[in-house]
């Protein structure tokens, strides 16, 4: 009995602000929101900034290149005549008052620097700048002024002005100073951010983790009621949100009220669940304990017809036959279903030292009586395998599985029952190799009346109580049992605690532990 295993569904995790705490986004808000305001602020100061200063040196700019033409044009001597301009003849050196100290000025007459000097303070160096004629001459003339990387001498605004004899005059002012302001305004508004983002993180992370106090111990009211076990027995829910955080007058205190007025709703369904699980169960089970008796009492008058002196009809003896055999299948449809209610109920089993191997070995046994056409195979250690549960619920649990793997595939079928023990727990595995479990059936293969096929007859059907007592036995014995199929193979896995007592108990006495001889 195999199918193919139910497709199980991916989870794919996205991994983005949804995925994030809501702690965290509130943080992370309240630090991006002023960090986008000092964004805004400081770009803004900075761009107005730097058009002031700019402007303002351009202004000075403008008023020291209207100074310059006297720094290359000296006075004629007094009577003598003017003399004819000639650009290209070098003037003396010298600046008119006025010009502050890094003032650049320079005389070029047709490509050609014909004078070029600084402003130093007195004493100070004369700094060369011969090697920057190429950058001088490359100013355009009668634009409005524009920087210029004049290398040592560092950023510089120069502006050209074209002379009556050709020659043209380049005035320029150092940026120093301005740049300096600006990289300082800059550094204080970064700064300043900084140190404000940081207080304001902190602060967001000490508000908002005392203002969500009360939403985590909803939720931790929420972890814990999905901790309790709800589908069965009966259930009870003390757990309440603190009525301090069921205030209705804040938003956590809705999340808080909501979450007790759901659990009011879901504890009083679970009690009228139990009490109506309660009454079925207590009808099966009374049920079940009443019919015992008059099918026995059914089964014993048909067998006591059938042997009575008088001779009886063939046509009467068989329907006493049929009778009889329709009893007995009652009869453990009813001992099924009173288990079932017991279990239900919380009966405790028998719990001692069983050799399972022993068990294995008899069911096995059994099986082969009932299905000789079977290939029934045995994998068991060398050592017996001793599990703490009910003997008799045990044998039934094993005669159970073999029974399913008999009744649900074809004979010939290879079945093999393997028992192994490992990390303080017993294995058992039944493994067909039969067409398999469909895949609709597959999810609720332990469910009560689950049935491979639509038959209910004796031959070719089941009561589909057998895999369900399965599964109650072994959940009652602290154990578990699963089922994995594909086609051409199915396999039970059945697992229990192991005895604290290695040592096996004593033989019962037994009509047969021989294996029959075509078992492996």
């Amino acid at each position: 009995m195999s199918s193919d295993p139910a497709n199980k569904p991916r989870i794919s995790r996205r991994w983005g602000p949804s995925s994030r705490s809501l702690r965290a986004r509130l943080v992370a808000a309240m630090v991006i929101l002023p960090a986008l305001a000092f964004l805004v602020v400081g770009v803004t100061t900075e761009v107005t900034l730097n058009k002031v200063l700019y402007g303002r040196v351009d202004d000075q700019l403008t008023a020291a290149a209207s100074r310059a033409p006297r720094t290359f044009e000296p006075p004629a001597p007094l009577g003598a005549a003017p003399n004819k301009p000639d650009c290209t003849q070098p003037r003396e050196r010298g600046f008119p008052p006025g010009q502050i100290i890094g003032t650049l000025a320079a005389r070029t007459c047709r490509g050609v620097v014909v004078n070029s000097d600084v402003l130093v303070e007195r004493g100070q160096p004369q700094p060369d700048v011969g090697a920057l004629n190429a950058t001088l001459l490359s100013v355009p003339v009668g634009t409005a002024p524009h920087s210029y990387d004049l290398g040592d001498l560092g950023d510089y605004r120069l502006v050209a002005r074209g002379m009556p004899d050709g020659a043209v005059l380049i005035t320029g002012l150092p940026l120093a100073e301005t740049q300096e302001t600006l990289y300082l305004v800059a550094g204080v508004v970064g700064g300043v951010t900084v140190l404000v983002l940081l207080a304001v993180g902190y602060a967001g992370v000490v508000i908002v983790r005392r203002a969500l106090r009360p939403l985590s111990r909803v939720a931790a009211t929420a972890t814990r009621v999905s901790q309790l076990t709800l589908d069965r027995g009966e259930v009870e829910l003390p757990q309440r949100v603190a009525e301090g955080d069921a205030d209705i007058r804040t938003e956590v205190g809705q999340v808080g009220a909501a979450l007790n007025r759901m659990l009011e709703h879901v504890g009083s369904a679970l009690e009228a669940r139990h009490a109506s699980e309660t009454q079925v169960r207590q009808f099966v089970a009374d049920a079940s304990h009443e019919l015992r008796t008059p099918l026995a009492a059914i089964r014993g008058y048909a067998e006591l017809s059938r042997r009575s002196r008088q001779p009886v009809p063939p046509d009467v003896a068989h329907m006493l036959r049929r009778v009889e055999s329709e009893a007995q299948r009652m009869t453990a449809l009813v001992e099924d279903l009173l288990l079932l209610a017991r279990l239900d109920a919380g009966r405790p089993l028998a719990h001692g030292p069983v050799d399972l191997t022993m068990l294995t070995v008899d069911a096995v046994s059994d099986a082969y009586a009932a299905g000789p056409h079977h290939d029934w195979r045995l994998d068991l250690p060398d050592e017996p395998v001793m599990v703490t549960g009910d003997s008799a619920r045990l044998q039934q649990v094993l005669a159970n599985l073999l029974t399913n793997a008999r009744v649900h595939t074809p004979e010939g079928t290879p079945v093999t029952i393997s028992v192994t023990a490992s990390a303080g727990q017993a294995t058992l595995r039944v493994a067909d190799a039969g067409p398999g479990i469909p895949a609709e059936l597959l999810a609720h293969i332990f469910e009560r009346f689950a049935r491979g096929d639509n038959s209910r007859s004796r031959a070719a059907g089941s009561t589909g109580l057998g895999l369900s007592i399965v599964h109650a036995v072994i959940g009652a014995q602290g154990g578990s049992v699963e089922v994995d199929s594909v086609p051409g193979r199915t396999r039970f896995t059945v697992r229990l605690p192991l005895s604290p007592s290695g040592s096996a108990p004593p033989a019962e006495p037994s009509g047969n532990r021989d294996l029959p001889q075509n078992t492996r």
